[in-house]
């Protein structure tokens, strides 16, 4: 990859997101990091796999998942560009969490865990930008548990929607059926049901 392009495109991700990187710290981790081109239904990592790695999606969808005692594939997260994926480790956990498959062609840039968190604790800059990463991680598990707790079905697909109008186009209904927690025949009926609303 050009190094010019990378650090252009990674300080727009970073700007688009309001964090305002700086450049410098953007090199350097570029500097120890390495990327990698994923194909759609390529799985990245498994759920007891080491979480020495970590990884921030460049472009296409990554979603985490977990399968349940009865073989059910229950989606967790989507991870599009600037996200986070494959993150367990940086929160700490020593084995990866959950399941992470690329449901469109995606390129990661991967990390050491260690060297990235050497780099945010170096600087109180990016200590800081590390604290909103994390404080809106707690926001979207906040507002997926209130989702399950208080809105139908249907509410939790309007919301979606609105909170990820672009993932909603890209993503396919099974997976988004079971991140909403329904069968995709139900979120079809949903669906349906919205159309003949309108």
């Amino acid at each position: 990859m050009d190094k010019i392009q990378l650090i252009k495109q990674l300080k727009e991700l970073s700007d688009g997101f309001g964090l305002g990187i700086p450049e410098a710290a953007i090199e350097k981790a570029i500097s120890f990091s390495r990327f990698k081109v994923y194909s759609k239904g390529e799985v990245i990592a498994r759920t007891g796999d080491k979480a020495a790695t970590a990884g921030l999606v460049l472009n296409g969808v990554i979603r985490s998942y977990y399968v349940d005692k009865d073989g059910n594939d229950i989606t967790q997260y989507f991870a599009s560009e600037g996200s986070w994926c494959i993150d367990s480790g940086m929160i700490g956990f020593d084995e990866m969490q959950a399941n992470w498959e690329a449901i469109e062609d995606a390129t990661v840039m991967l990390f050491d865990v260690k060297d990235m968190r050497d780099l945010i604790y170096s600087d109180e800059q990016l200590k800081n930008i590390w604290i909103m990463s994390l404080e809106g991680g707690m926001r979207y598990k906040v507002y997926r548990e209130n989702g399950f707790l208080v809105e139908s079905a249907a509410e939790r697909y309007v919301t979606f929607r609105k909170r990820n109008p672009m993932l909603a186009s890209r993503v396919p209904l099974r997976y988004i059926a079971t991140y909403l927690g329904i069968t995709p025949e139900s979120l079809s009926r949903i669906r349906s049901a919205m159309k003949e609303e309108n």
